[in-house]
């Protein structure tokens, strides 16, 4: 039994699969610190009060209707949030303050999203430290400010895939599409609000992200804390929305070691029944074994995705493969039988990838997704890079390039050292070691 320390720390995470796993892992290292721990969340993507017993949740109202809470667009998702969170989760707060004068308890500081631009002016109000949790690469972070100063940017089709020298190691087609994604009110009131803050939490450690560490603490200004990979000490799946097949690992358990490629592209990216197609063929080309996760397809209503695919094709892959609506990533990654990982890189994705050692093929689909998936392939030389290509051929050849061929054998050996040095930051006295010590001093400051 943890001693409590007197303090407690409220967490008002995005409600998105990618932001509270980060969120209910940095609770979970709080209070095992002897921090106690309140949640506010939305009814929208609630998480799972019963699997943190020793938390309190707290449900606040987020007017959304039926329609917006499905919307495939995250930047309306957002903006929708903080139009309607405010008036509520203001209320919420000063309840909190108020129960907490009664019980003698001292509330020390909020952590929160970047993505909730209206919680640093309340907690200013309130002379409580707010400090954000960030769920991206620093470089990302960092730099995604500075993409409206490159709408200037001459993106003729020759050179599209020349580097961005204000964004390394992006290309410019690839800003081009973050571009398309940049709401400039939104991203600057975030930065605003960010900037104003007692500090940035970082899902990331030095050994990650050395190259733009010294320009984030010149550009906010404010105490930086690089968490490292916390599902190391406290895995996820009990966060999870949504609820993982676990006859994954019993499967796997059948399969020869590092023979088997695995396929997720997270809890929001989807494809089109033309590529579900294409990726469908590709698994089956290789005559490899696969986990594959189908959340669904983009553009199949109102019937299952599997009526998409003829049934030949669909006893193929049930005879090499596995498909699932979700697996239990963390579990699915540890284990001796997977030899890659298809991913679309979320940040979460390729630092568990990372973790564990294993390769990575690159499809990343939008946003940050862009930028880690070039320093995974360009940068740190761990995955092959499938440059936007969902085509069955283009799949298969990476998918034996990567389990069959010698340069498989040469990225696998440099991922094992890139695996053994984040590793190494979690360690005692490692560098994510060190930074975590330093954020619960901060926190026990305030």
């Amino acid at each position: 039994m943890v001693k409590s320390n007197g303090l407690r720390v409220v967490l008002f995470p995005l409600p998105l699969q990618g932001v509270i796993n980060p969120m209910i892992q940095l609770a979970k290292i709080l209070h095992s610190r002897g921090f106690s721990i309140t949640v506010i969340h939305t009814r929208f993507n609630a998480p799972k009060a019963s699997s943190h017993p020793l938390f309190t949740f707290v449900e606040i109202p987020d007017g959304l209707s039926e329609t917006e809470a499905t919307t495939e667009d995250v930047t309306l998702l957002l903006t929708l949030l903080n139009q309607n969170c405010e008036s509520p989760f203001r209320d919420c707060l000063n309840k909190l303050f108020q129960s907490a004068e009664k019980e003698k308890e001292r509330i020390s500081c909020l952590i929160d999203d970047s993505g909730w631009v209206f919680t640093q002016p309340l907690s200013q109000s309130l002379n409580l430290p707010r400090l954000v949790l960030n769920t991206f690469k620093v470089s990302f972070f960092t730099n995604h400010f500075l993409l409206p100063q490159l709408r200037h940017l001459t993106l003729l089709d020759s050179k599209q895939d020349d580097p961005v020298e204000e964004f390394p190691p992006l290309r410019k087609k690839e800003v081009l599409q973050i571009l398309t994604e940049v709401l400039d009110s939104y991203s600057d009131m975030m930065l605003e609000q960010t900037k104003a803050s007692s500090g940035l939490i970082f899902m990331s450690c030095e050994e990650l992200d050395q190259d733009s560490l010294t320009q984030a603490r010149e550009y906010f200004n404010v105490p930086i804390f690089m968490m490292g990979p916390s599902h190391i000490q406290f895995p996820a799946s009990s966060s999870s929305l949504l609820s993982p097949d676990e006859s994954s690992i019993s499967w796997l358990d059948k399969q020869e070691d590092k023979s088997v490629i695995y396929v997720s592209f997270g809890s929001i990216s989807t494809v089109s029944k033309s590529e579900l197609m294409e990726i469908a063929w590709g698994l089956s080309n290789t005559d490899q074994p696969f986990l594959w996760v189908v959340r669904g397809c983009s553009d199949v209503q109102g019937k299952e995705w599997t009526e998409a695919i003829p049934e030949e094709l669909m006893e193929r892959l049930k005879e090499k493969g596995k498909i699932v609506k979700w697996a239990p990533q963390q579990e699915v990654l540890k284990h001796r039988a997977i030899g890659g990982f298809l991913t679309h890189n979320g940040w979460n994705s390729t630092v568990e990838s990372i973790c564990e050692g294993v390769p990575m093929i690159c499809l990343p689909f939008r946003w940050d997704q862009l930028l880690n998936a070039r320093f995974v392939t360009e940068v740190w030389m761990v995955g092959i890079h499938l440059e936007g290509k969902i085509e069955r051929n283009e799949i298969e050849k990476a998918i034996r390039r990567l389990l069959l061929e010698t340069e498989g054998e040469a990225t696998r050996e440099r991922m094992e050292l890139l695996k053994e040095k984040v590793g190494s930051s979690v360690k005692q006295n490692g560098s994510a070691y060190r930074s975590v010590e330093s954020l619960i001093d901060y926190i026990s400051s305030f």
